[in-house]
């Protein structure tokens, strides 16, 4: 039969066992050196003399406890469906109710805690159009970023307007450490001045040229003509920033830029086609203010990137893992204290669910 020990062992085989364990003893070998002759733990052999004695199956059971002594409280399960039932956060992800909720203290609980219960509640659905991506497409290869204003991507995109064939153009430039649209510029045309003066802007508002050259931004885009003007490679050349371009038709190499957009065009508010600059100006000035002071992203670890370029992600990851962890340590009591009646400090207060009005 080979060693039992660590084995998992049917009903019929326990049975055979005890048996032969019954005939064994009649013959004066003891238990234990039935055990020992066939590598299995004296221990099971006893539960399951005692389960026979005693009429309890010997079917095998799942080890570890029923139900996780952590388990979600069912206030903070209430708490989380009221939180994405309201109007003020119906429209959020799963992930971003997560850390909303989080960092605002409505309650504690991971990505899938909260994709879990929303599921349950049948609140789960796409929110906007858009296909699956292919998979056939590769990352380019960067250097890896430590801290903003090291690699700075853009590029240029349309803007519908009432007019048929007549576009506005967003001018975009973002840092791909922070995410932050550092500067953005809307225009009627694409040309090679506006590009300028979007860069330009940019290194006003970073205070790049205090920088010395080698800690400078490398800049990286597409082939488009404004991007391969010479006004624009002179601007590189002049303020020491090297200027890193995209294989043709492979959006994927300069994938921040690209995303960003389609972060811009499918925001709830985005109104789709645009009167004239004036119009399109204050719609967007609204929107980034918004995206670089409030938007929780999902590249780095939901947190604005108003808060990762100012260097504070680390410090924000930290304090809500900590927050998780609190907050695990009070359902592990709390469902304890449920099951056995007997409450047990262990820890220091943690934050409570509170129930949104």
């Amino acid at each position: 039969m080979g060693p039992l020990s660590a084995t998992w062992i049917h009903v019929e085989t326990k049975l055979e066992i005890l048996s032969l364990f019954e005939a064994s003893q009649l013959s004066g070998v003891s238990v234990r050196r039935s055990c020992l002759i066939l590598s299995i733990e004296h221990r099971r052999v006893v539960r399951w003399q005692r389960q026979l004695r005693q009429g309890l199956p010997l079917h095998n059971r799942t080890p570890g406890p029923n139900q996780p002594p952590h388990r979600l409280l069912p206030e903070e399960a209430a708490q989380i469906v009221s939180v994405a039932t309201s109007d003020e956060y119906a429209d959020l992800s799963h992930r971003i109710l997560s850390v909303t909720a989080g960092d605002m203290g409505l309650f504690q609980a991971s990505f899938s805690t909260v994709y879990r219960v929303l599921v349950a509640h049948d609140l789960m659905q796409a929110r906007c159009p858009g296909g699956a991506h292919n998979g056939n497409s590769k990352a380019p290869i960067r250097k890896e970023l430590t801290g903003p204003n090291q690699r700075w991507c853009w590029d240029i995109s349309y803007l519908m307007t009432f007019q048929k064939g007549e576009y506005l153009y967003l001018y975009l430039l973002l840092d791909e450490y922070s995410r932050k649209a550092v500067q953005w510029r809307i225009a009627w045309h694409q040309t090679a001045g506006e590009s300028r003066l979007l860069l330009e802007g940019g290194l006003q508002e970073e205070n790049v040229l205090d920088l010395p050259e080698g800690a400078r931004p490398e800049l990286i885009n597409d082939r488009g003509r404004q991007m391969k003007a010479k006004p624009i490679q002179r601007l590189c050349e002049e303020h020491g920033m090297p200027q890193l371009f995209a294989r043709p038709r492979t959006p994927n190499d300069n994938p921040f830029i690209e995303s960003a957009f389609s972060t811009v065009k499918r925001a709830p508010e985005y109104p789709g086609r645009f009167l004239d600059v004036e119009k399109a100006t204050e719609y967007f000035q609204r929107y980034f203010t918004w995206y670089n002071t409030e938007h929780y992203h999902s590249g780095i670890g939901y947190v604005t990137p108003g808060e990762a370029h100012r260097g504070l992600m680390a410090e924000i990851l930290e304090r809500r893992q900590l927050q998780k962890l609190s907050q695990r340590c009070r359902r592990l009591e709390e469902n304890r204290r449920q099951k056995t009646g007997i409450s047990k400090q262990t820890h220091n207060p943690t934050m409570t669910a509170s129930l949104v009005a």
